[in-house]
């Protein structure tokens, strides 16, 4: 994969705000996602206390849920943990992993928070426009907006707004279980995206690509090392 290199890593909470409002400008809602085929899941996994990153990124075969690649990296970071700022933090250890992907796919969810950001610059965002790839963002809570309740079916969701504009999906994923927060992050549209996460959640509340992506970084985390793997796909 080819990144832009758009900027460094290393500044103040300040210049990072000041960016995000800069990058903001790039992030585009026009979908560019057809059919799906190959979904990427990003994690990072790091013990408290402890500033190594342990990232991954997990592409599967949505047709079978089979395993096409898995790569990580291990990183420290050297940002502080800041609410609002976590793609600083965790960003650079997963573009370590993504570099590596000998499979594009055809688009990457993240475990965080796509536009549904304070500056509408949250995780999946940041990497979407530097990785200029298709990107959702899929967290596990809310960081802005508001929203109605949400129906207790499969499917149900409640438009998450903010700032007078709605800025994604309040989506329930799994009956019987909590929502998840879907946002774009670039190159997707809202109904996309809340399409593709939903698509993805193969009985479980999170998509498919994320858990396998939180089981592999929290396996090299308690492993200590990397352990890459790749697995050829025939397209």
């Amino acid at each position: 994969m080819k990144f832009r290199q758009l900027h460094g890593w290393a500044m103040s909470y300040k210049a990072a705000v000041a960016l995000q409002q800069r990058l903001v400008r790039r992030v585009s809602l026009r979908n560019a996602v057809g059919r799906l085929r190959l979904v990427g899941g990003v994690d990072v996994s790091y013990s408290r206390g402890d500033d190594t990153m342990y990232a991954g990124v997990v592409v599967v075969d949505v047709r079978d849920w089979s395993l096409v690649e898995r790569q990580g990296a291990i990183r420290k970071s050297r940002f502080p943990y800041i609410p609002g700022l976590l793609s600083f933090r965790e960003a650079p250890s997963i573009l370590g992993a993504l570099r590596k992907l000998k499979t594009e796919p055809d688009c990457i969810i993240t475990d965080g928070q796509g536009i549904a950001h304070p500056r509408g610059l949250g995780i999946g965002a940041h990497i979407g426009i530097i990785a200029n790839i298709p990107t959702v963002g899929c967290a596990k809570s809310r960081l802005v907006g508001e929203h109605r309740a949400v129906g207790a079916r499969r499917g149900s969701y409640a438009s998450l707004k903010h700032g007078g504009r709605t800025i994604g999906r309040v989506l329930r994923t799994r009956e019987g279980v909590k929502p998840v927060f879907v946002s774009p992050g670039h190159m997707v549209s809202i109904p996309r995206a809340a399409r593709i996460v939903l698509d993805c959640c193969h009985g479980y509340r999170l998509p498919e690509p994320i858990r396998l992506a939180h089981a592999y970084v929290n396996e090299m985390r308690k492993k200590g090392g990397l352990k890459d793997d790749c697995h050829h796909y025939e397209a």
